[in-house]
């Protein structure tokens, strides 16, 4: 037996995943979908699977599941966050211009900001507040861990400072730093480097590989950033897909993210029963 699932492929500065409504369309192995699907060459092609519910509780609207390009199930994308704003308002799901995302790193707010046209121009996602390790120490004693600062925004990141970016094999630092005995739960890692019209950030994303941007990796950019002296409450992140505007605010402490999202194609793919319920 075999299904058809309607598909949405969006991205937020090149940050690409398939969105599915899994109230219609529900995934009973999202993990072999997401390897499957996030083939570029034999899927659809992405960094990834996301699947959008019904929140079960009355604290928040909507829920989202993410899952890599290699199937592991991620705690939360911002990215990702904010194509779901899009989605849901210009599909017609909901007409909130604040809407409540439950995720598996807690509930995450949503504003948009809509065109006199009705469209969706950007979203701002209230990440929460950052943990940071050892907060008094930000260089880990760590064998071959480079000098950086971890930087949990619901998944782990580490980033790291460096004087010219391009010169940064990211692939094979990435792929190193990834899996390095200091991170139990491997971690997202970022290359930074200081410019005059913002950061210059290129991502290792811990189970895709490099991606054109990472929405938590660039609030995890500036906080490290703001704990290191480097800026004062925030700073435009600059990624190889595009720029997002990031502040860690005072005094809730929360880091707002803002930037836009893009619908690119839509489609059906046709499946084996075995993936869905």
């Amino acid at each position: 037996m075999t299904r058809n699932i309607h598909f949405t492929k969006m991205h937020g500065a090149g940050n690409d995943y398939i969105y599915v409504d899994a109230t219609q369309y529900p995934i009973a192995d999202p993990q072999a979908a997401a390897i499957a699907w996030s083939d570029r060459h034999k899927g659809i092609g992405s960094d990834g699977i996301v699947l959008i519910g019904k929140s079960p509780i009355p604290e928040a609207d909507f829920t989202m599941r993410i899952f890599n390009a290699d199937g592991s199930e991620a705690m939360m994308c911002g990215n990702a966050s904010r194509c779901i704003g899009k989605y849901l308002y210009e599909k017609g799901f909901t007409k909130q211009t604040a809407i409540r995302l439950l995720t598996l790193s807690g509930i995450k707010l949503l504003n948009l900001q809509i065109s006199t046209a009705g469209l969706v121009e950007s979203v701002m996602v209230d990440m929460g507040k950052p943990l940071l390790q050892n907060p008094d120490q930000f260089v880990p004693a760590a064998g071959s861990l480079p000098d950086g600062t971890f930087v949990c925004m619901g998944n782990p990141h580490y980033v790291i400072f460096v004087k010219n970016i391009e010169a940064i094999d990211v692939a094979a630092e990435g792929s190193r730093l990834e899996i390095h005995s200091a991170f139990p739960q491997r971690a997202n890692i970022e290359f930074a480097e200081m410019r005059p019209d913002g950061i210059r950030v290129r991502v290792w994303e811990r189970g895709s590989g490099i991606t054109l941007a990472c929405g938590t990796g660039a609030c995890a950019t500036a906080v490290a950033a703001i704990v290191r002296g480097r800026v004062s409450n925030g700073a435009r992140i600059i990624m190889d897909g595009g720029e997002l505007d990031v502040s860690w605010q005072s005094p809730s402490g929360h880091v707002m993210m803002t930037g836009g999202a893009d619908f690119v194609f839509e489609g059906d793919i046709t499946i084996d029963n075995k993936l869905t319920r």
